[in-house]
């Protein structure tokens, strides 16, 4: 902000450069009220129109504003390159961030680096909060060159995090810069974006291997009904079988890996249908009950009087707890009971509990397990015919039904997977 005395004489300026443009005319207007003052008119009117052409000299095409040389700041004020004014721009930057000098002493950290490494007391030396000898080394470079520098760094404890670290002097970059020069250590957290990367180059082996097997055992018996089971009546129907239950395999997996893009299309787009839990778990429960006698598994419900109302989609509902309960059916086989609770209380939100009594899950495998592909036992999987991305469609369904799955369990005492919408 402007104050009075330059505005003032900025004002002055301007006048002057008016005067000094309009000369001529300045001039030649006074001689000529001199000389009609001379020859006798009345001096009142010549001062009168004199005056009016000086004004309109004046306020003829305005001149080009003066340019001002760019003056420091004074002493009271802070520059653009004080440490104050660097420290509270940078509390605005929600990435961690260091303010260094160049014997590597902590002059500020922001709120984000505080939050994500401790709070460190300034004057500090970097290596008090930083050890690793990488970083180190990058910022000695750049202080030594004064050209930026940049490194991927990866965090295990107490979480695994990757940051892409760059360090770069305040001020123009050059050798020339004086020890008294501050530099700046930025924080980019990328871990999302590589576990995203992780997550896609292992679904594209995993979905490419999950093909291949199927794909592979077709070709062998077929090369083999070509050859020597030609005539072979028992082997062509043992291998026929084979054959379908591969090609079965390929087609549910295929569908799921649909059913997934079909969901991810539409994951932004909330179901706005009212549907009532209590017909669709029973639904469910008849749906899954020859397999479950099968496997020697009671389904038991356990559900509240009167309507369990949430919004959602049928058909996605009945896929998700399709999947979780024949999930428990298969994994939690040993228990011979699975128990499916249904929760509607006042003020809280709606509960699908499925519960089963099997071996339960470890606590390392539970984070993972709707990622896509990831099974506890690939083994076991394939013997159950699972493929893999059931749990990924549930979160998938869940996500657009903005409702949570929490998973629950206790090794050897089983396993408890609850919907919260």
């Amino acid at each position: 902000m402007e104050r009075p005395n330059q505005k003032i004489s900025q004002q002055i300026a301007l006048l002057q450069l008016r005067l000094r443009r309009e000369w001529p005319l300045i001039v030649l207007s006074s001689v000529l009220a001199a000389a009609a003052v001379s020859a006798g008119l009345d001096w009142r009117g010549v001062m009168v129109g004199w005056l009016l052409l000086f004004l309109c000299v004046l306020a003829r095409t305005p001149p080009p504003a003066p340019v001002e040389p760019l003056q420091d700041p004074e002493p009271d004020e802070a520059g653009p390159g004080s440490l104050p004014l660097i420290g509270a721009a940078l509390e605005a930057v929600d990435m961690p961030v260091f303010v260094i000098g160049a014997d590597l002493s902590v002059l500020h950290q922001n709120r984000a680096a505080e939050k994500a490494f401790g709070a460190l007391s300034l004057g500090s030396h970097l290596s008090a909060r930083l050890r690793s000898p990488g970083i180190l080394d990058m910022v000695r470079e750049t202080v030594a060159t004064g050209q930026p520098n940049q490194m991927e760094h990866s965090e295990r404890l107490p979480s695994e995090r990757v940051y892409i670290l760059r360090v770069a002097p305040v001020g123009p970059a050059g050798p020339e810069l004086a020890d008294g020069s501050l530099y700046v250590l930025a924080f980019r957290d990328v871990s999302e974006l590589r576990r995203i990367e992780r997550m896609r180059s292992d679904f594209v082996a995993n979905a490419s291997h999950e093909l291949r097997t199927p794909l592979a055992s077709l070709r062998g018996f077929i090369e083999t009904l070509q050859g020597p089971a030609r005539a072979d009546a028992k082997a062509q129907e043992r291998f026929l079988g084979i054959m379908f239950d591969q090609a079965t395999r390929m087609s549910r997996l295929v569908d799921d890996l649909l059913s997934l893009s079909r969901l991810e299309l539409k994951s932004h787009i909330a179901p706005d249908q009212t549907i009532d839990l209590r017909p669709l778990i029973g639904h469910v429960r008849d749906t899954l009950m020859p397999l479950a006698e099968e496997l020697g598994v009671e389904i038991r419900t356990h559900l509240p009087d009167g309507k369990v109302e949430v919004l959602g989609d049928r058909d996605e509902l009945v896929q998700v707890f399709e999947n979780l309960i024949e999930n428990a059916c298969k994994y939690g086989q040993e228990g011979k009971v699975v128990d499916v609770f249904v929760k509607s209380e006042p003020s809280r939100p709606v509960e699908v509990s499925v519960v089963d009594r099997g071996p339960g899950i470890s606590a390392e495998h539970v984070p993972r397990l709707t990622e896509r592909f990831y099974r506890v036992s690939v083994a076991d999987s394939r013997s159950k015919k699972g493929t893999g991305l059931g749990l990924a469609i549930v979160k998938h369904i869940l996500t657009r039904h903005r409702a949570r799955l929490i998973v629950k369990s206790e090794v050897g005492k089983g396993t408890a997977f609850t919907v919260r919408f």
